[in-house]
């Protein structure tokens, strides 16, 4: 990835006199002015494309090795999925911890679309880019792809735009809930509203430092040292209410994102606490909590370690989502099968190299046969990898991917452990029906070995170039003088 210059954002400055660090300008391999060229594939045809049309997906995935990787995806029209490295570089100092992509910009007559990605690693910084939302083009890629043992498609729009310091500890979280804002979350208990126009801190919101409660005897842990910091945050459709979880407390807490501050807490019961696994020595904190919308009503779902309850927004829990399947929960989220979004799945990646999907329907819960037990289960509605797959290893994060061409295909990517990256089609009729939901559903289109340890993962189905909208070395070169211009005001 070419690099612009890197704009370090203290948390004490003003929002108006961030600082600036200019580094050199990448060396680029290719001089020569690209020709301007119209193929099939790149137009934007306002009539119905065929369903085998092909479509190209950008992958990012963060790693313990600090390499921050970017791939394309080329699915549809063919049986196999065709990989490209886009960029692969030393992102951070330490392990990457978070990836987040945000919508594509709204199409400007004459100029490219693009998407902004935010990684977060554990050496305390969010470091920014700006990502072209157009496939690279093929052309002058021959000397590349001579020389390289992989496939690579460079894009000279992919550039680096700098790094905020607003965080004093590892960063958790990151998302873009609007083009215009970003937020980050921290063990440092905090999380950062951050304005993306100008990359000024709007608000700093604070959680509270829980209090130390059955710490083991032979705690060697220094004052202040006890387990801290905001794990997980999910904002609701409306960007009006936020939801957060933290280490260290059986709780979580609501935010009022118009005043940034706090609304409430909801503590977990211990009845649910043990329904969902965690016992008397389990911690009992939330790890991840997402929103969700099932049949026109909004609920949230809150991961623990083994388990995921979903709740109303009443708050009270409304179900368990793993059952009697006993395995290590990695990532969830919700899905929705239509544009319309009446139907919509609980996505769960898990220890085994699973990913499930579950309904949280009301007609679909099943009661629980023990006394014991009292929140229903959801129900599973299909599942893709695990042994049967060829997944042996864990699913440490994926993506779903809905079709551009086909509103009833679902491109499902995972990214293991092991360092590879899956991808697979799956049709929703599939995860509509209710029978053999055992059975491994939907196509493994593609394997791909980035021969590094993956943590977090994010992706976003690239667009079609808009006819007369080419790459050029000149337009490259006018928008770092208008970013200048505009740093020096």
């Amino acid at each position: 990835m070419a690099k612009r210059k890197r704009q370090a954002i203290a948390q004490n400055e003003p929002a108006s006199e961030p600082s600036i660090k200019k580094k050199a300008k990448a060396a680029q391999v290719l001089k020569e002015k690209p020709v301007k060229a119209k193929t099939s594939a790149m137009k934007k045809s306002t009539t119905t494309k065929p369903s085998n049309a092909p479509e190209t997906i950008q992958i990012v995935v963060g790693s313990y090795d600090r390499i921050l990787h970017g791939l394309t995806v080329t699915v549809g029209g063919k049986e196999k999925a065709e990989f490209a490295d886009t960029f692969l570089f030393n992102a951070h100092t330490s392990a990457i911890r978070c990836v987040a992509a945000s919508p594509i910009s709204a199409p400007v007559p004459g100029q490219t679309q693009k998407v902004m990605l935010a990684s977060g690693s554990t050496d305390e910084r969010v470091n920014v880019y700006n990502l072209s939302a157009h496939p690279p083009s093929r052309k002058n890629q021959e000397i590349l792809a001579k020389v390289a043992p992989r496939p690579i498609l460079e894009n000279p729009k992919n550039r680096e735009v700098g790094t905020l310091l607003h965080h004093s500890s590892t960063v958790t979280s990151l998302c873009f809930p609007t083009r215009s804002k970003l937020l980050s979350s921290s063990e440092d208990s905090t999380i950062a509203v951050t304005r993306t126009r100008d990359w000024s801190l709007l608000s700093n919101i604070k959680a509270p430092i829980p209090k130390p409660q059955g710490r083991p005897s032979g705690d060697t842990a220094p004052f202040g040292g006890t387990p801290s910091g905001v794990n997980d945050f999910a904002i609701h459709p409306s960007m009006k209410l936020m939801i957060s979880v933290s280490k260290g407390e059986r709780s979580m807490r609501l935010w009022n994102l118009v005043t940034g501050k706090k609304a409430g807490v909801l503590n977990f019961s211990k009845d649910m606490l043990q329904e969902a696994g965690e016992g008397k020595h389990s911690t009992g904190e939330g790890r991840r909590v997402v929103w969700g919308s099932v049949d026109g009503a909004d609920e949230f779902a809150v991961g623990f370690d083994r388990d995921i309850v979903a709740f109303g927004m009443d708050s009270v829990p409304k179900c368990r989502i793993m059952g009697s399947i006993r395995t290590k929960v990695h990532q969830f989220f919700y899905i929705a099968l239509d544009k319309e979004g009446d139907a919509t799945l609980l996505a769960v990646a898990t220890e085994d190299g699973r990913i499930l999907f579950f309904s949280t329907r009301e007609s679909d819960l099943t009661q629980p046969e023990s006394e014991d037990k009292k929140l229903p289960t959801a129900k599973l509605m299909g599942q893709i990898g695990g042994k049967a797959g060829g997944v042996e290893g864990r699913i440490k994060d994926f993506v779903v991917v809905p079709s551009a061409e086909d509103d009833s295909t679902l491109y499902v990517a995972g990214g293991s452990s092991d360092g590879r990256v899956r991808v697979w089609r799956v049709g929703v009729p599939e995860l509509q029906g209710s029978d053999k939901a055992e059975k491994g559903k939907g196509e493994l289109l593609g394997t791909y070995e980035t021969q590094n340890r993956i943590t977090c993962m994010t992706a976003f189905m690239m667009i079609p170039r808009l006819e007369g909208v080419e790459e050029s070395e000149d337009e490259l070169e006018d928008e770092e003088e208008e970013e200048s211009d505009s740093d020096e005001e």
